[in-house]
């Protein structure tokens, strides 16, 4: 099938948009990896520190024989990274069993948004994606690894990940997922327990025992949000084994793939002749397919943010208007909460990645002549791994959907769009995920209650104040007034007012969750008000109108941008839980639309 032409005009504007960078970023890549397997220029003091704790230090002083390194981001706090646990000693053996050897070079701090929502802590959320990228470009500059494998799920984390591993583009790439826990309480019983508590029909404890239900084991949440959507990225984009992403931990399948990971790692090192650096697979190809998959998946706003961030990390600019126009023409093929009632676990029952992907190719919606870590060409990505003699094999993927309820294909989708759309007007540029929003709610006209944070909201909620349409705008949410937390907390009451017959939406320069769902919500709104956006200068009463079929986003009030911009006390975010050492992330960040980044 030949490539789209929507898909090939994107991909060829973001290939001439990124000329200059791209090649500046290739040049820096070649002379990096010009002078061959790193270790051979090592002094043998700086050998000798590096293999002083190694079992076997005559294997690693060979420098014929591939050292990988392992970058962690394992903690036991966040349960999708807590199989990580036992994965460096796993790792080490099959790094011998493929003649090489293996180090942890070193870990990265990861948070959970789910522990830090409508917390303080939830403003270093995303900031820690830059701080996780450096920590990681820590880790790999001891210059002695020969590739090397990333261990990391979850929101920040994987982002962060990627952006170190193309600043170190000549080393080989592969990243390892963990798996969602298996299935508990029905995501959808979940979410009617949280709005029976925002409405006060239930207390505490019945929250509790529903929530505790719905995480309740190693392993990512198993609704389709950012953690997810990064596994989905890192198969489009060929850094993960085919298949590899939704496999539960703790499982012989889990444990194979991860084993072949690592000899995969080990193959494509310069030390042979498949060398395969991440530079070469992260080119604008890769990263239109992960946008396709983005699109085609209902997956996280949150890489709107993420995916132009890692793109700028090899040289890439991408932009707003991209992600528009991929969305209008890839539809939608999965309905996983929350936009749908079937979880990853379902999902991937029914046919998963590869089914889509090989479904997406033969639409000519993906780019097919991509490099990826197990071979030239993403027709690989539509197999599926099987358990035979306790190691991993590929075999044919499915070839029709085991559940049309949650995967369907091309020809007949859920929607013939992606649901992700950009909307511009007088108040500037956001995006809004329609998926799981029904149609009579893609637009909205209603009057402005202004708010500067989601406390001031549910007070609000809380004394009765929302007895009219609305669009509630919640403004000051970006990065450089305070670290651009998500406002996945309002959801519950948003939802609650839908529920009483009210139109109601959402605008903000914040963040909502890769969760969020049924509430139009027009997010990452820039200029940001910090930075002189329009939304500043927005006063309760003034009529907004938020159109997700037209792309629009205005304020009807005559002359509403000559009035002075509204000032916020910004100071109750300045300390706390550490943010008085960000205020240098908080200053310095790029917008929204720019990935909202201090590193590019």
């Amino acid at each position: 099938m030949a490539l789209h032409p929507v898909i090939d005009r994107v991909t060829d504007r973001i290939r001439q948009r990124s000329a200059g960078p791209r090649a500046a970023y290739l040049a820096r890549v070649a002379r990096a990896a010009e002078d061959g397997p790193r270790r051979a220029h090592l002094s043998c003091s700086n050998q000798a520190h590096a293999y002083a704790a190694m079992p076997d230090k005559q294997d690693f002083a060979s420098t014929g024989r591939p050292n990988i390194g392992i970058v962690t981001a394992y903690n036991d706090m966040l349960s999708a990274h807590q199989p990580y646990e036992h994965y460096p000693e796993l790792i080490r053996r099959a790094a011998h069993e493929a003649d090489a050897t293996a180090q942890v070079a070193g870990g990265v701090p990861a948070m959970c948004d789910g522990v830090t929502q409508g917390r303080a802590g939830m403003e270093l959320s995303l900031f820690s994606r830059d701080v996780i990228a450096l920590a990681a470009t820590v880790a790999m500059s001891h210059d002695t690894y020969d590739a090397a494998v990333w261990l990391g799920i979850c929101d920040k984390i994987v982002p962060g990940l990627v952006i170190a591993a193309a600043t170190a583009g000549h080393v080989p790439a592969v990243f390892l997922p963990g798996g969602p826990m298996p299935s508990g309480l029905p995501n959808d019983e979940k979410a009617r327990v949280r709005q029976e508590f925002a409405a006060g029909h239930v207390g505490r404890e019945a929250l509790m025992a529903a929530e505790m239900a719905s995480y309740h084991a190693p392993g990512t949440c198993t609704f389709y949000g950012t953690a997810n959507s990064n596994q989905m990225l890192m198969e489009f984009m060929g850094l993960q084994l085919p298949g590899s992403s939704f496999v539960n931990p703790g499982t012989p399948l889990r444990e194979a793939l991860t084993m072949a990971g690592v000899r995969r790692a080990a193959g494509i090192t310069a030390l042979g002749p498949d060398y395969t650096p991440i530079s070469a697979i992260l080119d604008e190809r890769a990263f239109v397919n992960g946008i396709v998959g983005l699109m085609a998946t209902g997956g996280s706003t949150n890489h709107v943010i993420h995916l132009p961030a890692m793109a700028r990390a090899a040289g890439i600019l991408l932009d707003l208007q991209d992600f528009h126009e991929i969305s209008a023409v890839v539809p939608l093929l999965a309905r996983v909460y929350p936009n749908g009632l079937a979880d990853v676990n379902h999902f991937h029952a029914a046919g998963g990645l590869g089914f889509m992907i090989a479904q997406l190719l033969d639409a000519g919606l993906l780019h097919a002549d991509v490099r990826t870590i197990i071979g030239p060409g993403l027709d690989r990505y539509r197999q599926e791994p099987r358990l035979v003699d306790e190691a991993a094999e590929w075999v044919a993927g499915a070839r029709a959907t085991l559940n049309d309820r949650i995967l369907r294909p091309v020809a007949a989708p859920f929607a013939a769009t992606g649901g992700l759309h950009m909307l511009s007007g007088n108040l500037g540029r956001a995006v809004i995920k329609v998926s799981a929003v029904k149609p009579e709610l893609h637009v909205i006209e209603a009057p402005a209650r202004i708010f500067t944070d989601q406390a001031q909201v549910k007070a609000a909620f809380q004394a009765g104040e929302f007895t009219s349409d609305s669009i509630v705008v919640v403004r000051f949410q970006g990065p450089r007034a305070n670290g651009m937390p998500e406002l996945h907390t309002l959801t519950p009451l948003l939802s609650v007012l839908l529920d009483r017959g009210l139109r109601v939406a959402l605008l903000t320069d914040g963040r909502m969750s890769g969760a969020s769902g049924k509430v139009p919500a027009a997010i990452h709104c820039t200029p940001e008000a910090a930075a002189g956006g329009p939304l500043a200068q927005l006063r309760d009463g003034d009529v907004l109108r938020l159109d997700a079929i037209t792309g629009t986003l205005d304020c009807l009030t005559p002359d509403f941008a000559n009035r002075p911009a509204a000032a916020a006390d910004l100071s109750a975010n300045e300390e706390g839980l550490g943010r008085e050492l960000f205020a240098l992330f908080r200053a310095n960040a790029s917008a929204a639309d720019e990935g909202a980044s201090v590193l590019f």
